[in-house]
C-alpha cells in the first residue's frame, strides 16, 4: 500500500475536505482518501502510485492548488502489524 500525502490550498471547511475527497475517488483508484483543511493536507492510501502531474490535476480541476506531495511505503501499524504475513 502507498501512502500519497498531498499538500493542497484553499480548503477552508469540512464541505471543502469532501469535494477534494469525492474528486480524488471519482478520477483515481484509491483504498482510502481523507483531507484536513487546517492542516492543508489530502492523505491517499492506493495499491499503485500515482504521478503528482495526475494528482495536480485532479485537485486543479476541483478549485483547489496543489502545493506538492510525499510518496511513502505504507506500514502497518497496531494489530494489523502483528497479523501481517
Amino acid at each position: 500500500m502507498i501512502r500519497i500525502t498531498v499538500k493542497v490550498d484553499g480548503m477552508m471547511c469540512g464541505m471543502c475536505e469532501a469535494h477534494v475527497n469525492d474528486a480524488v475517488r471519482k478520477h483515481l483508484t484509491v483504498k482510502r482518501v481523507t483531507s484536513n483543511h487546517k492542516k492543508k493536507e489530502t492523505v491517499i492510501l492506493t495499491e499503485q502510485d500515482i504521478p503528482d502531474s495526475r494528482l495536480e490535476s485532479v485537485i486543479t480541476e476541483s478549485g483547489y492548488t496543489f502545493l506538492g506531495a510525499t510518496h511513502e511505503e505504507d506500514r502497518p501499524r497496531g494489530l494489523k502489524a502483528l497479523f501481517k504475513k
